[in-house]
């Protein structure tokens, strides 16, 4: 991958979800010295086919974290905010948990495009107002707010992305066009902007080696559509029936109230910024050519 050069070769991951395994994939195939926090259990098997030294904790119990020593390292902090409340516990956590002197040399943080709320037609850029809506969304920002605190009071560079929904392999929703659940119809439908979960993952190292201390980038394909074209695009390359459309008010008794939120938000995403700062040539620019490279199969 063009640029990842400029990465140092110590690299530690908190999160080792799917984004973090695809993450760490690219960076073990250029020989970079590979770290990550696990907890015991699924995470730590499915690191085994990497080779990555793995460090054993748990963000939901502090002690658990001893001292973190990530002194010259690149941190990618993947690990969503625990749920409920409007704070992330586990950011304090991962904060109080670092030693004095061992400071990671740059964190990405991966957060959400949710930060920004409801815009509307408008067209979101880095400028937008921060405007979170949902307690989701609001967990998230005080990670923001918290980690880039700590990287100034310990002069950490710290790197914001802003990620849209993503889908790829194992990301589509099978299980949600199976059941034949709804979706709003088109006339009301928000708009709604993805990355594939490869390109997410490039976008990481890119933004390790280019982004600097302050930077915030939205991260998406660039391709905005509404959330009823999504389903109905991916119905339509699995083979599945298109989902059925209600009226908003009619999706308020049907929707489960977590897909309700997401269906309540309407952004219009600039990655402009993204494009021309990391110099990113995406895999999968549009949402054809990126289920293409996806399967049906779910998480």
């Amino acid at each position: 991958m063009k640029g990842i050069e400029d990465i140092p070769e110590k690299i530690f991951i908190i999160g080792c979800g799917d984004i973090g395994r695809r993450v760490a994939s690219l960076a073990a195939a250029d020989g970079m010295q590979l770290s990550a926090l696990v907890r015991p259990g699924k995470s730590a098997e499915k690191l085994k086919v990497l080779p990555v030294a793995t460090v054993t904790g748990d963000l939901d119990d502090p002690p658990s974290l001893g001292r973190l020593e990530l002194k010259g390292a690149i941190l990618f902090y993947l690990a969503p905010p625990p749920g409920g409340g409007v704070t992330d516990a586990r950011m304090r956590s991962f904060c109080a948990a670092v030693a004095p002197g061992q400071e990671p040399r740059k964190v990405i943080y991966v957060s959400t495009s949710g930060v920004y709320g409801d815009c509307g037609n408008g067209i979101v850029t880095e400028e937008t107002p921060v405007t979170p809506q949902t307690s989701r969304a609001r967990r998230r920002l005080d990670a923001e707010t918290t980690l880039r605190n700590w990287g100034g009071e310990r002069n950490v560079p710290v790197v914001i992305l802003r990620v849209t929904g993503i889908y790829g392999p194992g990301r589509l929703p099978v299980s949600y066009l199976e059941s034949g659940q709804p979706v709003i119809n088109e006339e009301e439908a928000p708009y709604t902007n993805r990355i594939h979960a490869d390109d997410l993952a490039r976008i990481c190292l890119a933004a390790a080696a280019r982004g600097e201390g302050g930077d915030i980038f939205n991260v998406c394909d660039g391709q905005t559509g509404t959330m009823t074209q999504y389903f109905n695009a991916v119905a339509d390359y699995l083979g599945l029936p298109r989902p059925p459309q209600v009226s908003r008010k009619e999706a308020e008794r049907l929707v489960s109230p977590l897909m309700l939120s997401y269906m309540s938000e309407s952004r219009r995403m600039d990655n402009s910024r993204m494009l021309d700062k990391l110099g990113i040539r995406l895999l999968y620019p549009t949402l054809a050519e990126g289920l293409q490279g996806s399967t049906g199969i779910e998480n």
